[in-house]
């Protein structure tokens, strides 16, 4: 589960294993979703829960100021072949802690 300080906003570092009962169909459905933004179900997950204790409140995906890719997309091919060239990948645990820390 994804820490957040309320007092100063920062997300933490230190992830716990949860267990909670999802419907099968909208666990999938909802993974699927999170790939073609480029998210594992996990960070999916952790983005929500993010969002929804900044804002105090439950958000819906179309809140968010992000756009799907799919396969068959031009910037596709581009997203692709940049992840291929980078060294290192970040989780959105080390996205946020790089936000903070500048």
């Amino acid at each position: 589960m994804l820490a957040v300080s309320t007092q100063q906003n920062k997300v933490s570092s230190e992830k716990v294993r949860s267990n909670v009962y999802l419907d099968v169909d909208l666990k999938s459905s909802a993974k699927e979703i999170f790939k073609s933004y480029g998210l594992s179900f996990s960070d999916g997950l952790n983005l929500l829960l993010k969002q929804a204790t900044d804002r105090k409140s439950p958000i819906l995906i179309s809140d968010l100021d992000i756009e799907p890719v799919y396969p068959n997309d031009p910037d596709y091919k581009l997203m692709q072949e940049a992840r291929q060239e980078n060294e290192k990948s970040y989780s959105l645990n080390e996205a946020f802690k790089m936000i903070n820390e500048n």
